[in-house]
């Protein structure tokens, strides 16, 4: 009875698979007892023998990173067993696009407006009869690059497209702006 006073309670791991907690576990470090759904969902996913396998395999300072990023897929492959983790990453890329092009219309918005700001004439000082002021006329900001030859007027508008085309996105190419590659003048 003295040593269940002393007695640890086993890892999450340990727990979930029924043996004994050694003091050299390997997955008590990063499975403690009182998150035992995290440790269930990685054995579901990943199965414990090839955890074991991949923690042993890296270095102990990269396995705190390993461990959170299997936890994260197998919660994410739980909750959406056919995309996973993939499903959410680009659902946020959508949701990063969408947010660009609100920038981008806000921005091309204040430019609008900063460009009707400018004055047309400056006051006239005391002394003088008239001057016609050299106002410079602004450009608006482009949001676009220019490729190719210092003369042509090929614009390619930016990119934030992932390697890869995404068959479940709303916008197969990839590309930010659905205007296509012609040139957005503003």
């Amino acid at each position: 009875m003295a040593s269940s006073s002393s007695y640890n309670s086993p890892c999450a791991a340990c727990k979930f698979l029924r043996r004994k907690c050694m003091p050299g576990c390997i997955f008590a470090p990063y499975f403690p007892p009182e998150e035992p759904q995290k440790f269930a969902n990685v054995h579901k996913i990943f199965g414990a023998s090839n955890v074991t396998k991949l923690l042993n395999e890296l270095l102990p300072h990269q396995r705190e990173d390993a461990v959170n990023s299997l936890a994260y897929e197998a919660e994410a492959r739980v909750r959406d067993p056919v995309y996973g983790c993939v499903g959410a990453i680009s659902f946020l890329q959508r949701q990063v696009q969408r947010l660009q092009k609100e920038l981008d219309a806000a921005n091309a918005d204040l430019i609008r407006f900063a460009c009707n700001e400018i004055p047309t004439a400056l006051p006239v000082p005391p002394g003088v009869s008239s001057i016609q002021p050299m106002v410079p006329r602004q450009r608006p900001v482009e949001f676009s690059r220019r490729i190719g030859n210092e003369g042509d007027a090929f614009y390619q508008p930016p990119s934030y497209s992932h390697p890869y085309i995404l068959p479940w996105s709303d916008n197969p190419s990839g590309d930010i702006n659905d205007g296509g590659g012609e040139g957005n003048n503003m």
